[in-house]
């Protein structure tokens, strides 16, 4: 009963682990401080030491950037692009495709189809399915909208068809 936790040497080892941690921390936020001061990082900082009892490290306020005007932005990243839910049912004699797309006009939605893939673009909405069996005709593919769903059905064929040409899809 007087024997040591045999665990001592783990918690010696988180220990060190952290005291190693720590100090590396410090080193990279005095290397950050050094940067910021001297002007190798661009912008405009305020950076204040912590020295409290249980608590070290800094306190940076400000704003940097990396080349180009910081408050230009991407066109493209102010477009959200999202994948709309979708419903994959593989029955005896055909593929059914249900895609939601809410708020969509038919007129903006874009369907392509092949033997391999189904791509639907519309909007902010962009997915594309695999085609979960090879044997289908992808050139009977019919599609309906309806209340924001989109429904597209691809009739499938006893032979596979190597035929992987591309065929946009009117919506009815």
């Amino acid at each position: 009963m007087g024997e040591h936790f045999e665990d001592d040497e783990v918690f010696r080892d988180i220990d060190s682990f952290y005291k190693n941690l720590m100090n590396r921390m410090l080193r990279e936020m005095k290397d950050f401080e050094r940067m910021a001061r001297g002007g190798a990082i661009k912008g405009r900082w305020n950076i204040k030491p912590i020295s409290n009892s249980g608590a070290r490290g800094f306190v940076a306020r400000g704003q940097f950037q990396f080349g180009g005007d910081p408050l230009q932005t991407a066109k493209r990243a102010l477009v959200e692009q999202r994948q709309p839910l979708t419903d994959v049912f593989v029955e005896d004699e055909k593929v059914k495709i249900y895609m939601e797309l809410p708020g969509v006009d038919k007129s903006d939605i874009k369907l392509d189809v092949t033997d391999e893939l189904v791509e639907v673009k519309a909007k902010n909405f962009t997915k594309t399915v695999e085609m979960p069996t090879g044997n289908v005709d992808f050139t009977q593919t019919t599609a309906t909208y309806k209340n924001g769903v989109l429904e597209v059905t691809i009739p499938k064929i006893k032979k596979t068809s190597k035929d992987t040409k591309k065929r946009s899809i009117s919506i009815e």
